[in-house]
């Protein structure tokens, strides 16, 4: 069962093995609801997969057709708001994704803009408090979540290169939900990296109307 708005184009999603999510603001929740799906049908696999165990051994068939029937093998979801409250929406979902996704499907990435970036000295003492929480109690102190929050918006360029040099040879799908500002620029990427790949990764770029 999917939870929250969920629109055509976001649908589209299991039609790829590899998904780039990014929601500014509110815009994050259909693609939480994307997130969630996906970490449903992980879960669903994993507890067919225990159940075929035989004498204490799962059988080498099932280890090679684990998830086969689910084609998103790799989720990155990238969530941008300047409110630190807004994290607060889904925190069970975050933590349940730490929990429980045990194949390391989903990655999760969160921006909070109204805080200067990693290394300015604007932001050095919340970033040495994150940190040493961190390090200490596994939970980042500005979402509450063991999901480790950064600072500053995303580099789209970058997140496109880490992307691409991680899957070659794929058809990406890049779903975005929120205010029009970012989209030209990650359409533009998607287009270039499409046509300029060195590894041979496509990228296809869908708008959620939210």
């Amino acid at each position: 069962m999917i939870d929250g708005p969920y629109g055509a184009p976001a649908q589209d999603y299991k039609q790829y093995e590899i998904v780039l999510l990014v929601g500014l603001g509110i815009g994050a929740t259909p693609m939480i609801s994307i997130v969630k799906d996906i970490l449903n049908n992980v879960k669903a696999k994993e507890n067919e997969e225990g159940n075929t165990i035989e004498e204490g051994t799962r059988s080498s068939q099932n280890k090679k057709t684990h998830l086969s029937n689910f084609k998103t093998r790799k989720a990155y979801f990238y969530w941008v708001t300047g409110e630190q409250g807004f994290f607060d929406w889904f925190k069970g979902v975050m933590n349940e994704v730490s929990e429980e996704d045990h194949y390391g499907v989903i990655d999760i990435h969160n921006h909070l803009t109204s805080i200067f970036e990693e290394g300015d000295s604007r932001s050095t003492l919340i970033a040495a408090l994150q940190s040493l929480n961190y390090a200490k109690n596994g939970i980042d102190i500005v979402a509450g979540t063991p999901v480790k929050s950064h600072f500053a918006r995303p580099n789209w360029r970058s997140v496109y290169k880490h992307v691409e040099a991680n899957h070659p040879n794929k058809r990406v799908g890049v779903f975005y939900c929120g205010n029009a500002a970012p989209v030209e620029e990650l359409r533009k990427l998607a287009s270039d990296y499409s046509h300029n790949s060195k590894t041979n990764t496509k990228f296809d770029f869908h708008k959620e109307n939210f």
